[in-house]
């Protein structure tokens, strides 16, 4: 590193920020994302407010960065605008309380609108980093996410060197840009490891105003353990997929996977991965989670391109140990191309995710808890389903031991439409909406999906529903969610 660059704590660092400021942090899931400035940015937010003096600031991100540092940032009061996702607690009730404004947004949208500049300049990015060179070459970690654009854009630069990575990293990397239309070229990925860019991000060296010596981990967890739930909507999902297959509807050789994060999507990966008739295959997805790690190793899985390794410190060191295997099968990308709908079609990707709650016709709330308090956000799954050879979407029948249904009438929130929507699965079944009408997509997602305690119920409604080429009974179209309100169980 270049002695030139001024070095600092965490917390000198912190005080290059000022209240009112735009700031981007690097990574996508808490990997790659920066450790140090959070907590130390939200110690300076504390100190201020106990002088009487503000300090809040607008915030964006790759995907979400880790809770603790979110939560760090919301309890302090440290936020007032926060784009394009989150998964942290206390940062969450803040915005269903009004108190921080949130920007749900598809994320292979955001660094467009950063270089289009729809959000203001951005005064300083915090990008994690493992090297950089006097000539202000970046060299990212275990998340690219919208770093590439935040540091282009980006006023001011605070690097976080964090030396608990290998150096090798960067043999994953493989950073592009799009470029700006009408003059965009074609990113010619054809193949899922194919690789077109650099291992780094090029910067003017003097934009870099302090460097932040780590050496800490990504604050991830693994998930849970498989349970039955989880395996009964996984097996659905192997045995839908050996039926396309089996009909030819799926090349013999197979798709590239996306997987979304959680325990349903680690379930279904490995139960394909144990299928001898499913071919090994490749993913193109958001992140990496553990199970496609393993399956890497026991060659089930081909190759795979993400934006981040959203796995545990564990496995994240196995995978710097054995990087010779590693650095030939995983290829990190920045969102914009990891989530980039041209590439998504031309690989016909199979997409895999998990909804909130779908209605009778198709459409599928991935965001909002009764059409009212966010989740998570949409992330990349509108990215996916809208572009994808195969759209799936999965979810448990019931929740709350039955009292809430996730098949309703009407979705309280639509965040992808009937149009897109390809196949809905749950623990009962399968529903195959291609090439169905609206009401008999409704037969199909009631009969096979639904869970048996509210399928009478749904049946009634689509019988008593005003006749069109939609049924709807629009005075009682929310029913479920008034009962859920008034008794506490949606079905009364």
């Amino acid at each position: 590193m270049n002695q030139d660059f001024t070095v600092m704590t965490a917390d000198e660092a912190a005080r290059l920020i000022s209240h009112g400021n735009m700031v981007a942090f690097s990574g996508f899931t808490p990997a790659g994302a920066p450790k140090a400035l959070p907590e130390a940015l939200a110690r300076r937010a504390v100190a201020l407010h106990r002088r009487e003096q503000p300090f809040r600031i607008k915030l964006l991100t790759g995907a979400s960065i880790g809770a603790l540092a979110d939560n760090q940032l919301a309890e302090a009061d440290a936020v007032e605008w926060r784009a394009p996702y989150q998964t942290a607690p206390a940062l969450r009730d803040k915005i269903n309380r009004g108190e921080v404004n949130f920007v749900d947004l598809h994320l292979s949208e955001v660094a467009q609108m950063v270089n289009y500049g729809f959000f203001g300049p951005i005064d300083i990015a915090v990008i994690e980093a493992s090297a950089v060179t006097p000539e202000g070459r970046v060299y990212l970690t275990s998340g690219i996410g919208n770093a590439p654009v935040y540091l282009q854009q980006a006023r001011r630069v605070i690097i976080e060197l964090n030396a608990y990575h290998s150096p090798r990293i960067r043999e994953m990397s493989d950073i592009v840009s799009l470029g700006a239309p009408p003059l965009r070229t074609m990113v010619p990925i054809f193949h899922t490891l194919d690789r077109v860019g650099e291992g780094y991000v090029q910067i003017d060296p003097k934009k870099i105003v302090a460097v932040v010596h780590t050496h800490l981990p990504d604050q991830i967890t693994e998930f849970g353990n498989e349970n039955p739930l989880c395996l009964q909507i996984a097996r659905n999902v192997e045995r839908f997929l050996l039926k396309e297959l089996h009909a030819k509807r799926i090349p013999a050789g197979f798709l590239p996977l996306q997987s979304g994060v959680g325990n349903i999507n680690n379930a279904v990966l490995k139960v394909l991965g144990r299928n001898p008739d499913i071919p090994p295959f490749m993913m193109y997805s958001e992140v990496l989670q553990t199970s496609v790690i393993e399956l890497l190793e026991q060659e089930r899985i081909i190759g795979a391109s993400a934006s981040s390794l959203t796995v545990p410190p564990s496995v994240l060191e196995h995978i710097y140990q054995n990087m010779d295997f590693f650095s030939e099968r995983v290829v990190l990308r920045p969102q914009e191309i990891s989530n980039n709908p041209e590439i998504i079609r031309r690989l016909g990707v199979i997409a895999l995710n998990v909804g909130l709650e779908f209605d009778i016709y198709g459409h599928a709330n991935s965001t909002h808890v009764a059409g009212v308090n966010l989740m998570n956000g949409i992330g990349g799954s509108g990215d996916f389903e809208r572009n994808a050879y195969l759209s799936i979407f999965m979810a448990p029948s019931i929740a709350k031991g039955g009292k809430i249904s996730t098949i309703v009438p009407m979705c309280s929130h639509v965040d992808h439409s009937e149009h897109s929507v390809k196949v809905i699965i749950t623990e009962h079944g399968v529903a195959d909406l291609r090439g169905l009408s609206p009401i008999q997509r409704a037969e199909a997602i009631i009969g096979n999906c639904a869970h048996p305690l509210y399928r009478d119920y749904l049946y009634g409604y689509l019988a008593r529903g005003k006749s069109g080429h939609i049924h709807h009974d629009l005075a009682h179209a929310f029913d479920l969610y008034q009962n859920l309100e008034q008794h506490g169980s949606m079905l009364v």
